[in-house]
């Protein structure tokens, strides 16, 4: 087992996941629903961003509706960011087995 070997990628691991995290972090992922009447942006570790939403659906019977395709929007949006933070990780750890439950810094 070579030690030293082990130490550089590490470190190499280590350099590589904090310039994933920057990245991850100025991702946008987008999600919908109501056929594009509400949108959500949130980067891809999950921080909204920005709400769109269709003049039609600002009435005030509508309100419980809204609501609903807003968490709808975002529950899409979420699901798109954990995609590119899994594929993000899956190029970085290319080759390298991480020990099972390895908590990293997302």
């Amino acid at each position: 087992m070579d030690i030293m070997g082990m130490m550089k990628q590490a470190q190499a691991l280590q350099t590589r996941m904090a310039e994933a995290q920057a990245e991850l972090e100025s991702t946008l992922v987008e999600g919908e629903s109501g056929a594009g009447v509400v949108k959500v942006t949130l980067t891809a570790k999950g921080q909204l961003k920005k709400i769109e939403i269709d003049p039609s659906l600002l009435k005030p019977e509508e309100k419980e509706i809204l609501e609903d395709l807003i968490v709808s929007a975002q529950a899409q949006a979420r699901a798109r960011a954990d995609e590119a933070m899994s594929e993000k990780m899956k190029s970085i750890t290319g080759g390298l087995q991480l020990p099972p439950g390895l908590k990293l810094p997302f």
